[in-house]
């Protein structure tokens, strides 16, 4: 679990994110950044928004994100295949 913070959020962002969806989207726009910084990989970067790799690769061709794909990230999804 994370921890709880709150913030101030500028009333131009809700005329623009319904108040109702501002959690959500903020929080998948924070990981979206810190996966095109290279900072997460994708399937933690999937996890910590709270959606599916498939919706995250969507988000990512969406808003033109490439995708970060290398050895390191190989290494750990054949680890995950062969614990399935």
């Amino acid at each position: 679990m994370g921890k709880i913070i709150q913030i101030e959020v500028p009333s131009i962002i809700l005329e623009i994110i319904p108040e109702e969806n501002l959690k959500e989207e903020l929080k998948l726009l924070v990981v979206l950044e810190l996966y095109r910084e290279g900072k997460v990989l994708l399937g933690k970067a999937s996890e910590v928004a709270g959606i599916n790799i498939h919706e995250f690769l969507y988000e990512l061709r969406r808003r033109k994100i490439p995708i970060n794909y290398d050895e390191e990230e190989l290494r750990e999804d054949l680890k995950t295949i062969k614990k399935l």
